[in-house]
């Protein structure tokens, strides 16, 4: 069997867990966990914490954010419930709006009529690692006084008019789950954008202490200054992390190649109408997260899956609206009507794409695929 993913393994990652583990110290911000935030911050421009996960990120920007229930939080339904979670939980009502079929991020123009006087956070969801339109939304979200968190889970190394994603609002969330471009297992971190917000989202991240500034010589001791939580990921996550972090060009580059790779020699088949591409826009530079085909509908998907797992490749659909699951209908609502949102991730189909698939599997692959449509 193909798998659909295997994560990222450079050969370093052992050789840094003994280091840290030598080191004793393998708790939060230790050697390890500060050269992956140093990194980050250099190739952003923002404020990087690392966090135990994208979900812990998105918590502390809605505690940054200050939602409170009965604020009300736009985001599109065609995302992990990871993006509503972190709003939900605290008490916020969650509205949510319809996509545009061709890149399945937020339908950027369907935004405002979502607005209310009780709206305090718009997020959008760089899907795929393609870019939002970042500039309408930003100038909808000044023009409302509302906050913008963008969760860029899947974006590492993806631009938007040559600004990294997660750096383009008040904050930036980005995972490192074991099926990211970069890994850690369980992990992520919070991109602060606002000088003003840098202190107090050290203080959330601290268990609500200003530890960060003890450490800094700020302060002579440390104490319970706030409401926070425990987000710092362990010292060996991070030492894990590192070792793809030092060949990310490599990683980003092997997989952007992988899904150009799909993108040609599958064209055919979309010029004939049989199947349908990601739009990428010119503004926008994609790191190769994700490749998928869209099938006619949602019978033609699950008769590929079916046929592909026979031929021993394994391929998944996405997200089920969020809107259309329970939690969905008890903390949010649906904002005008459901066009694209079911209708678009019904049809979509996520081909094999990790760091290291050879070229034969890959190929594999592709006439696995050519196969199944010659045959229908």
């Amino acid at each position: 069997m193909i798998p659909f993913n295997v994560p990222p393994f450079t050969g370093k990652e052992t050789e840094y867990i003994k280091q840290a583990i030598d080191s004793h110290k393998i708790c939060g911000d230790g050697a390890f966990t500060k050269k992956c935030s140093a990194w980050l911050g250099e190739r952003t421009g923002s404020r990087v914490l690392m966090t135990t996960s994208c979900t812990h990120a998105l918590e502390m920007s809605a505690l940054l954010c200050g939602i409170k229930e009965g604020d009300e939080v736009i985001l599109p339904s065609f995302t992990f419930a990871s993006t509503a979670d972190a709003f939900a939980i605290r008490g916020a009502t969650l509205v949510f709006t319809d996509i545009r079929p061709d890149t399945m991020n937020i339908d950027e123009k369907l935004i405002e009529q979502a607005i209310t006087d009780r709206t305090k956070v718009i997020v959008p969801v760089h899907y795929g690692g393609v870019g939002c339109e970042m500039d309408e939304i930003n100038a909808l979200a000044e023009h409302y006084g509302i906050s913008v968190v963008e969760d860029a889970a899947q974006c590492s190394q993806s631009f938007y008019k040559g600004k990294p994603l997660g750096t383009l609002s008040r904050f930036g969330c980005i995972s490192f789950h074991e099926t990211k471009n970069f890994s850690m297992g369980e992990g992520g971190a919070l991109f602060v954008n606002c000088e003003s917000d840098i202190e107090t989202a050290e203080v959330i991240r601290e268990k609500g202490t200003d530890r960060s500034r003890f450490f800094r010589g700020q302060v002579d001791k440390y104490t319970w200054q706030d409401a926070g939580s425990s987000y710092l990921p362990s010292e060996l996550c991070c030492a894990y992390l590192w070792a793809q972090l030092e060949l990310a060009d490599e990683i980003t580059a092997a997989r952007v190649k992988c899904a150009q790779t799909y993108r040609s020699e599958l064209a055919d088949l979309a010029e004939r109408g049989l199947v349908e591409f990601q739009h990428i826009p010119d503004h926008c530079t994609c790191n190769g997260h994700l490749f998928y085909i869209k099938a006619k509908d949602l019978g033609e998907r699950t008769a590929l899956i079916a046929f592909l797992k026979e031929k021993g490749v394994l391929a998944v659909f996405h997200y089920v609206p969020l809107h259309s699951a329970p939690a969905g209908k008890k903390y949010g609502r649906f904002s005008g009507r459901d066009i694209y949102t079911t209708k678009e991730s019904d049809r979509l189909v996520r081909l094999p794409m990790y760091y290291g698939l050879s070229e034969s599997d890959q190929a594999y692959v592709i006439e696995c695929v050519r196969e199944f449509y010659r045959n229908r």
